[in-house]
């Protein structure tokens, strides 16, 4: 069965750069609503990011955020079924200290947790902590979160672990009580590197396409590199969903959130990326209206949004879907009422031309 979530709008303007979307506040109060809005829609999971630097412009993007672990701890509390699912950077905690977190998040949740792992890419983000290592490389990156993860998942299972790996040391370090059941393990990224890390140590991989064939191909690739190391890998996508009574009022709310494009901040974001200034500014003129969302956009009716939901799981092929929403208290609901029965029921799938 296919399973649903949403990416929680912990960060300010959740997940539209755009003066005339809707802009949820980072507070743990909007969070919490939202999580239990997903609980009795019949959502499967919730996620958070992490993130400790926004990208400014009008809306001042992201300029407030909350921290995912304590966040999602609780949220745990306040739900009961859907799974917990944290972000957590490994640049940021030496793995002992994750390992003890994240048993804590486990026992809280009754064993929901799961950990969104990030190597860690954003270099001003962490820069402003003087937690940049600038000797490391993606490929450094890598493989520090390597030894990283087999540091946590040993803690996670051995009483006394002694690593001297090329980057963790340990010396007779314990982790005790051990979780009853392993969090689960996710992560995203299209690299070579990120997909062989996934294949080896990860439950879930989140990806991303410019279409629907190619989230199928990068789909197939990381199941098959799973396979190759002899484990399987769920794989999951995310989409913003824009709903409304009818395709024409969908559509126009769409164009509506598009208008406001935060160029600023959205320029900021991409520099982040580490894109020449000049890139980033040709690559949003070339048509601010999309670049306000983050993710591809799925707007309509109820039986529009449905049916293409269903499409794109078809042909993808993958796992799991993770939603976001402009107003996650108001249109999470009408989602769960008007389209999670029929998603659920397995919707058929139109044939396009």
């Amino acid at each position: 069965m296919t399973e649903y979530g949403i990416f929680l709008p912990i960060g300010n303007g959740g997940w539209i750069m755009s003066d005339t979307a809707p802009h949820p506040q980072a507070t743990y109060d909007y969070n919490k609503k939202a999580a239990v809005l997903a609980e009795q829609h019949g959502f499967d999971f919730i996620m958070s990011m992490g993130k400790f630097r926004g990208y400014g412009g009008t809306t001042d993007h992201w300029g407030r955020t909350l921290e995912s672990i304590t966040l999602m701890s609780g949220l745990a509390e306040a739900t009961e079924r859907v799974k917990i699912w944290a972000t957590i950077h490994t640049n940021l905690f030496n793995p002992a200290v994750a390992a003890k977190m994240y048993t804590t998040l486990q026992q809280i949740s009754g064993g929901r947790a799961g950990m969104n792992i990030v190597v860690g890419a954003y270099a001003d983000e962490f820069a402003q902590m003087g937690e940049w290592d600038t000797s490391r490389d993606h490929a450094a990156r890598y493989r520090y979160t390597e030894e990283w993860v087999t540091a946590l998942e040993r803690l996670w299972t051995e009483d006394s672990v002694t690593m001297d790996g090329e980057f963790v040391h340990l010396t007779d370090c314990q982790s005790r009580p051990h979780p009853d059941t392993i969090p689960t393990l996710i992560s995203a990224g299209r690299s070579p590197a990120g997909l062989d890390f996934q294949a080896r140590h990860c439950d879930g991989s989140f990806l991303t396409a410019d279409d629907l064939p190619g989230l199928r191909a990068a789909s197939d690739d990381v199941k098959s590199r799973a396979i190759a190391e002899g484990r399987s890998i769920k794989t999951y996508s995310m989409v913003t969903v824009v709903l409304d009574e009818t395709d024409a009022k969908a559509e126009a709310r769409r164009k509506e959130y598009g208008r406001g494009a935060d160029v600023e901040a959205i320029v900021n974001m991409k520099t982040s990326w580490g894109l020449p200034l000049d890139r980033a500014l040709s690559m949003t003129a070339e048509n601010p209206e999309d670049e306000a969302f983050q993710t591809a956009v799925v707007s309509g009716s109820p039986e529009t949004v449905t049916e293409r939901i269903s499409e794109l799981v078809d042909v993808t092929g993958v796992d799991g879907l993770m939603v976001i929403f402009p107003d996650y208290h108001a249109d999470l609901p009408v989602f769960g009422e008007a389209v999670m029965p029929a998603l659920r029921a397995g919707a058929p799938v139109a044939v396009t031309a």
